[in-house]
């Protein structure tokens, strides 16, 4: 797996890789991490230039909206099983 790109982000860490023929877009915050695969076959040929446009501002607010669902899930988990 070969990093291809970080974009700088307030709020979040996001890392463009490449393998098999496919990019991972990996979004991190703090201990969470979620990550979104394209097959380089379903882009339009502009290589990793097609993948930045699907980052737009809409799905990064989308993503960040998703890192507190996750942080509230597992808190609550983790709360019912304190022992």
């Amino acid at each position: 797996m070969r990093v291809i790109a970080e974009l700088p982000h307030p709020e979040c860490k996001i890392t463009i890789f490449s393998m098999n023929q496919k990019y991972i877009v990996k979004f991190e915050q703090g201990t969470f991490e979620q990550s979104y695969k394209l097959a380089e076959l379903d882009l339009s040929g502009g290589g990793v230039n097609d993948v930045f446009e699907i980052l737009d501002e809409a799905f990064i607010a989308t993503v960040i909206d998703r890192f507190k669902l996750m942080r509230t899930d597992f808190t609550e988990a983790y709360n019912r099983h304190q022992y």
